[in-house]
């Protein structure tokens, strides 16, 4: 239950704007804005079909498609949700919206699950970091997976306990994780 409305509505347009760059990034092509020549891969990974991928590599696939689309969103300056930063803003939508069409859940479901995931999301900005410049990419990436790791339990139906111990086992995995970022990109 939400005490206030307006909290509920805040998620519901943070989720239309996921969804929204989820569809966004997966309708484009070529290269990415930025001086690398980088081309973009959504759209590509969506569209790969192999008769012989077994459903487990489909739905991998699938979900680094979605995910890929938010970032390449990101880099080209399209608008992104930062959950929790721009450099990890693709894994939280991805994983929602692989839910979404996999569970066939309601956009409310979701929006519970997004709270749960801002929650922990909170909770490691406020008892550590979720700063790539400060701590680097296991921060970033490693909070955006305890954010998602702890919505997926919540959508399963996982006690308290077992969302946060998901989350938990989510970040560990990222610890001791680098990056060596390129002219900021």
């Amino acid at each position: 239950q939400y005490e206030n409305e307006d909290i509920k509505d805040h998620l519901n347009d943070v989720y239309e704007v996921m969804i929204q760059a989820i569809n966004n990034g997966l309708q484009k092509e070529g290269e990415l804005p930025g001086g690398l020549h980088v081309l973009r891969k959504a759209k590509q990974l969506l569209n790969l079909h192999d008769q012989f991928e077994s459903h487990d590599i489909k739905e991998l696939r699938m979900v680094s498609s979605y995910a890929f689309a938010v970032s390449e969103e990101n880099a080209s300056g399209g608008l992104i949700v930062t959950a929790p930063t721009c450099g990890a803003s693709g894994v939280l939508p991805a994983v929602i919206n692989n839910e979404k069409l996999a569970k066939n859940l309601s956009d409310d479901e979701l929006i519970d699950a997004l709270a749960v995931a801002g929650i922990i999301g909170n909770v490691i900005k406020t008892n550590a970091s979720i700063s790539g410049a400060f701590a680097g990419c296991q921060s970033e990436v490693g909070s955006a997976c305890s954010m998602a790791a702890a919505a997926v339990a919540f959508i399963n139906g996982q006690s308290i306990d077992e969302i946060e111990y998901a989350a938990e086992i989510a970040l560990e995995h990222h610890l001791g994780l680098t990056c060596d970022p390129i002219n900021g990109l």
